[in-house]
């Protein structure tokens, strides 16, 4: 229970800087309500599931070699600590949720799949963070429990873009540039914390 909630919390925070994912659905939310926009975090939340089975049917068999783990753990803390820095510096950023275009499709999951689909950090970050996850317990890692812990990132990830969507719901008061800002900057130390723990584990078992 305590993997899976680190891995939850982890999802979250992943989700929760405000990019185009999250303006869709914010946008969504605000325009067409709840329900569509819980379709296009659902989209969203698909397109997630995607990468992580083509990581993980592509990465599973050779995980387990020691040096590939090393690679692996130093490439999701740089991950993390490059989506942080990006994370907090842009929370400065003015953003304007009515100016922006809504999207003009009926099927609100194609919209949130499509976005983060042609998002090339996405296959960066798949590879880095679910790819670490996959070697943290070793060589039996790559099996079911990898897939849980891979489930795990994208319940934490759905659960944000649902929690956006309910507050949307209910009007652009409550999601705000104050908000934002907040949310951005907090995700952006989380990240980086846990950006710090995949870079641990690099360092013992370069060292160990």
């Amino acid at each position: 229970m305590d993997e899976f909630l680190k891995n939850f919390l982890l999802g979250v925070m992943l989700a929760a800087p405000i990019g185009p994912a999250g303006v869709a659905v914010i946008q969504t939310g605000l325009r067409r309500g709840f329900q569509r926009a819980f379709w296009t975090g659902l989209g969203i939340t698909s397109a997630d599931l995607t990468y992580m089975l083509v990581v993980y049917f592509g990465l599973a068999g050779v995980i387990a070699a020691p040096m590939v783990k090393i690679l692996i753990w130093t490439m999701g803390a740089l991950v993390l600590f490059y989506l942080g820095y990006l994370s907090i510096r842009d929370s400065g950023r003015k953003l304007d949720f009515s100016a922006a275009k809504a999207p003009s499709t009926r099927n609100p999951f194609l919209v949130g799949y499509i976005i983060n689909i042609s998002n090339p950090i996405a296959v960066v970050f798949w590879l880095g963070i679910f790819g670490s996850l996959i070697g943290v317990n070793g060589a039996g890692a790559a099996g079911i429990g990898a897939l849980l812990r891979g489930l795990s990132i994208l319940a934490g990830i759905l659960a944000w873009h649902t929690s956006m969507a309910i507050l949307t719901h209910w009007g652009q008061r409550f999601v705000n540039e104050k908000s934002a800002r907040i949310i951005s900057i907090v995700a952006g130390i989380a990240l980086i914390g846990f950006g710090l723990r995949f870079g641990y584990y690099a360092l013992e078992a370069l060292l160990f």
